[in-house]
């Protein structure tokens, strides 16, 4: 009888938390688009794909950032979801410890920008070490000791 009456009582707790969902998902279409009923049910079904995507990924920090950045909205979670874990991939491959260092510095928190900063960086560091004027390249190190990118800029504001 306790079996029975549990697993009632999850199948009741399942049921309304669905149903919590499927109106939460509802009410972001009919906030799109609150005059469009067929817009709806494609953000409805968009949305209700994502939600369920969502609710299988596997990496938890990452799942923390989309949910963070987008709680409203299930679509934009999958993508940022998504787009993170790539970064974040592609983030355990790189070469350059010290042009790492400096995108985890700056972008603890975010793959992706960590992984735009590191090649930002990277392409920098690689442009300053073909430069020709010393005299420019020396201002440029002095003024931006830990940012390549920055030096790049200030030496070809002084050469150019």
């Amino acid at each position: 009888m306790k079996k029975v009456l549990i697993f009632l009582m999850t199948m009741v707790l399942t049921c309304s938390i669905s149903f919590s969902y499927n109106s939460d998902i509802m009410n972001i279409a009919k906030r799109e688009y609150p005059n469009d009923k067929q817009m709806q049910q494609y953000i409805y079904n968009r949305q209700l794909s994502a939600y369920n995507y969502m609710a299988t990924v596997s990496d938890k920090e990452v799942e923390d950032i989309a949910t963070y950045e987008y709680p409203n909205d299930y679509s934009m979670q999958q993508y940022t979801y998504n787009r993170q874990l790539s970064s974040k991939n592609y983030m355990k491959t790189v070469s350059d410890n010290e042009v790492k260092n400096i995108a985890i510095h700056k972008y603890p928190n975010d793959y992706s920008m960590q992984q735009y900063t590191y090649n930002r960086q990277l392409s920098s560091k690689n442009y300053m070490k073909s430069t020709t004027n010393s005299r420019a390249r020396n201002k440029a190190i002095r003024k931006y000791p830990n940012d390549y990118s920055m030096q790049q800029y200030i030496y070809d504001r002084e050469v150019y």
